[in-house]
C-alpha cells in the first residue's frame, strides 16, 4: 500500500495549514506514566500529515501544534502539544 500526503506550504504570514482527512479520530489519554494516542486510520494519515508540515525547513523552531478536545481530539482527550525543536 502506497500512501501519498499533500503538505501544505508554509507561510509565515499564514502559518501551518492543516491537511485533514475526512472521517479522522484522534484520542490522547493520560496514563500513570505515559500518554496513550488512539487514531483510526484517517486520524493517523492527519497527524502524520501535521508532522511532516511540521518539520518543513520554513517553519521556525518553537514553533507548535496545539490539539484539545475542543479543537480536533475526541471529548475527554488531554492537550497534544507538539513543537519543533
Amino acid at each position: 500500500m502506497e500512501i501519498k500526503l499533500e503538505v501544505p506550504k508554509y507561510y509565515k504570514e499564514t502559518g501551518i495549514k492543516f491537511n485533514w482527512e475526512k472521517g479522522f479520530e484522534i484520542e490522547v489519554k493520560s496514563l500513570i506514566n505515559g500518554i496513550i494516542l488512539i487514531a483510526n486510520k484517517e486520524g493517523l494519515l492527519s497527524l502524520a500529515n501535521h508532522l511532516v508540515n511540521l518539520a518543513q525547513e520554513e517553519v521556525p523552531l518553537g514553533y507548535h501544534l496545539h490539539f484539545d478536545e475542543n479543537n480536533s481530539l475526541e471529548e475527554g482527550s488531554i492537550e497534544l502539544i507538539i513543537e519543533k525543536r
